[in-house]
């Protein structure tokens, strides 16, 4: 995907920076979804055309991998590869912005305060290990 500038925000925008993709990506990392019908099922509202488009440019940047599951109707399961793995500190900067910022945030307060002291101290590296050993 072309941006033009080789701005490296652009770059991240082109490859992440919108609402429902976002949203698919914290679904990814921290709710366990992998199915087309649990995004759908999220709460958020996001209508079915723009689910499938956003899980195609997520499949076609490299940050989500699409694997045909077995049994009736095939489903789909969509799990982050190394480059979406890599959103993570991404992830927990916005979870940490907000919660400044959102004084009805529905982060819960201890993982703010265990995130924000891991991300400024010597734990960084373990808290990133923490949140993604699970995930495929």
């Amino acid at each position: 995907m072309e941006h033009g500038t080789h701005c490296p925000i652009a770059f991240g925008l082109n490859h992440f920076g919108d609402r429902w993709t976002l949203l698919i990506i914290r679904d990814l990392l921290f709710k366990g979804k992998r199915q087309y019908r649990e995004f759908l099922e999220g709460g958020e509202g996001i209508a079915t055309a723009v689910l499938a488009d956003r899980l195609k440019k997520l499949e076609t940047t490299g940050i989500i991998t699409a694997t045909a599951g077995e049994g009736r109707g095939n489903p789909w399961y969509y799990s982050l590869t190394p480059r979406g793995k890599d959103l993570l500190p991404v992830m927990l900067e916005m979870i940490l912005w907000s919660a400044k910022h959102d004084p009805r945030t529905a982060a819960p307060s201890s993982f703010v305060s265990k995130t924000r002291k891991a991300l400024t101290s010597k734990e960084r590296k373990a808290l990133f290990a923490e949140l993604l050993k699970d995930l495929p």
